[in-house]
């Protein structure tokens, strides 16, 4: 059932992957010059043909155990996921892992937690769940965003007020503050609304590693179209750069960097290359 796991790994470029429904590029990384494990994970499961579950965390830096809280959390998401006889039942089987996944981490009762957001697909109907700040991002080939969830911070909740500018919280003092993440007694799970994907529609789930580093408009531009495997490759090394080689002015974030892109696999496709012209944001 599970097809790919990256947990206590690192991958020097993204990791292809191709399921029945579409094209998969994973990656994960540790920052520059880190010499603790990478506390980041991230997982592809196929319960049942058609049907995918995607999932990316991110254990907190600064606390213990980070590692080990993301690999619980995916671990308990793919147990309940196991369980799982079909899409009736596939809702409560990741909430159930969240909420698994959160009891066993404060049993570690050592102060350890991790972000996790998680995206099933059923026959290209897409739903998102996360807690914390790691992000599900969903953009069509010409740059409209068609989803992108909130971050669980302060300073999260104020871009989505509209008192924070998104570049600006980029620089902000204290975006590294979360609101909300698993290992924690008040931990809360945003359930997003169901979303078709349209042919060529891009999904990107990535911890903060890689959105702190990059503007948005970046990451839109660099995934929006054209080979994904190409957008792949671009995003990690354009975020490596960053966190590497930071220019006044350019965001950059020395930390753990993960993300799986995906794209649905659309009738006489060539792998994912794009056939329409591209366009600016709509």
């Amino acid at each position: 059932m599970a097809e790919l796991i990256l947990a206590g790994r690192e991958t020097d470029v993204p990791v292809e992957h191709r399921s029945e429904t579409g094209e998969i590029h994973a990656y994960t990384c540790r920052a520059p010059d880190k010499d603790t494990p990478n506390e980041d994970a991230c997982a592809v499961f196929a319960p049942w043909p058609g049907t995918l579950v995607l999932a990316v965390a991110d254990g907190l830096g600064g606390a213990p155990s980070g590692d080990a809280a993301s690999a619980i959390a995916l671990d308990r998401v793919s147990r309940h996921l196991e369980r799982c006889e079909d899409e009736s039942t596939l809702r409560a089987a990741i909430m159930d892992g969240f909420e698994d996944a959160n009891a066993a981490i404060l049993e570690l009762a050592v102060g350890a937690g991790t972000t996790l957001v998680v995206t099933q697909i059923v026959d290209t109907v897409l739903r998102a769940y996360h807690v914390g700040d790691s992000v599900a991002l969903v953009v069509g080939q010409r740059g409209k965003y068609k989803l992108e969830t909130m971050a669980h911070s302060p300073v999260g909740y104020g871009v989505a007020a509209g008192l924070i500018d998104p570049d600006a919280a980029l620089h902000h003092d204290d975006r590294h503050y979360l609101s909300n993440h698993l290992g924690a007694n008040d931990m809360h799970i945003e359930v997003g609304s169901p979303l078709r994907l349209a042919p060529r529609d891009t999904l990107l789930l990535a911890t903060d590693g890689l959105v702190d580093n990059l503007h948005m408009g970046e990451i839109v531009e660099l995934i929006r179209k054209g080979p994904l495997g190409l957008a792949a490759k671009g995003l990690a090394q354009r975020c490596a750069v960053r966190m590497e080689t930071p220019d006044q002015g350019t965001p950059a974030k020395p930390d753990d960097a993960t993300f799986i892109l995906y794209r649905t696999q659309q009738p006489g496709a060539n792998g994912g290359a794009s056939q329409e012209p591209g366009g600016g944001r709509a």
